[in-house]
């Protein structure tokens, strides 16, 4: 079940309350926005069970995005919002190949919520936890195979697709560039196409 909405915790005056709002949380929600353009092109290439999967992926990648947008509004930020189109690291064009597209979005979305949880707030630590848990679980029932012993981390601190193959590293921005997988192989940037 996802959670849709959480209230910060309240820290006394004074208390260092982690990185500035924008930066994990930002990349978090930028992972978001690319998981709910990635689920919908998932949910075109897919029937039966497999769009069922893909609807209530869609469905969990939209319910955290709004939380995350939530939670940046209410500590003062400005929420990013999505980018029009984003570029899949490859073409979708059957079932076999969304599935592969779910798992991969899976494991980086896991990846931004591993910043996240570094946070100092346990609300924020709760949250990302939480969300990194549903992001393995659903990457596990897209492909039921025993991976990396620390999902989104991959092996050896490298990325893992759902081939087995390393992917290629991460943008220099940190685990946001990992974590949005369908904006661009690692950062999710908006084409200039029209789309979503």
């Amino acid at each position: 079940m996802t959670e849709t909405s959480a209230e910060p915790a309240r820290t006394p005056p004074g208390t260092p309350t982690g990185a500035p709002v924008g930066e994990a949380l930002g990349r978090a929600l930028s992972a978001e926005h690319a998981a709910v353009y990635a689920y919908g092109v998932i949910g075109g290439k897919t029937s039966g069970a497999l769009l069922r999967r893909a609807t209530a992926g869609f469905d969990a990648h939209r319910a955290r995005r709004d939380q995350l947008r939530t939670l940046i509004t209410q500590r003062g930020g400005t929420p990013a919002e999505p980018g029009p189109t984003y570029r899949l690291p490859f073409e979708v064009r059957r079932p076999a190949d969304a599935v592969r597209l779910a798992v991969l979005v899976e494991q980086r979305v896991t990846t931004a919520y591993l910043e996240l949880a570094a946070d100092r707030d346990p609300a924020l630590r709760r949250i990302a936890a939480l969300a990194a848990q549903e992001c393995a679980t659903r990457a596990y029932g897209w492909q039921p195979k025993i991976g990396d012993p620390f999902p989104g981390m991959g092996r050896d601190g490298a990325d893992v697709d759902a081939q087995g193959a390393e992917s290629p590293p991460a943008a220099s921005s940190g685990p946001a560039g990992s974590a949005g997988a369908p904006g661009q192989e690692a950062q999710p940037e908006p084409s200039g196409e029209d789309g979503q």
